[in-house]
């Protein structure tokens, strides 16, 4: 999917488990560390304390061993149905600021359609790098679910 605009991002995919536990997937360190990644990286680090106010960190590894790390704050939680957080890269080279990421998820039986929204880029560039990196993280949360 296209960025809406040139500062966000929107993407859906319907992953094969009920809302509850794609909630927890998104939450619970343990399970972040499954999958919570681009392919071809690792994620070395997590964790997560869904509440409002509460912090996420993510650490994710190339096979090089270099180190790219996301941390947030959580502003809404409502559980199983919603949660937005900031998002904000650690390490200077990689640093865009503080962005907004919104990731709902709507029950389909026992399908969960997840919709990612991230936006406040700086640039059409910093919101392409993001969309390829959702979209190869939401692959792997479809196939974590599978499993």
């Amino acid at each position: 999917m296209s960025p809406q605009t040139t500062t966000s991002l929107r993407l859906s995919r319907v992953v094969p488990a009920d809302r509850e536990r794609v909630f927890r997937a998104w939450t619970d360190p343990t399970i972040m560390k499954n999958w919570l990644c681009p392919e071809g990286l690792t994620v070395a680090e997590a964790s997560s304390d869904p509440t409002v106010g509460g912090r996420l960190r993510i650490q994710m590894r190339t096979p090089e061993g270099k180190t790219h790390t996301a941390v947030g704050v959580y502003r809404k939680v409502e559980r199983p149905t919603r949660f937005v957080c900031t998002w904000r890269w650690e390490e200077p080279d990689g640093d865009i600021g503080e962005t907004l990421l919104t990731v709902e998820l709507k029950a389909l039986g026992d399908s969960t359609e997840v919709t990612l929204t991230h936006e406040g880029f700086p640039s059409a560039e910093a919101t392409s790098s993001h969309e390829g990196g959702w979209t190869s993280i939401l692959e792997r949360l479809e196939a974590a679910m599978n499993g």
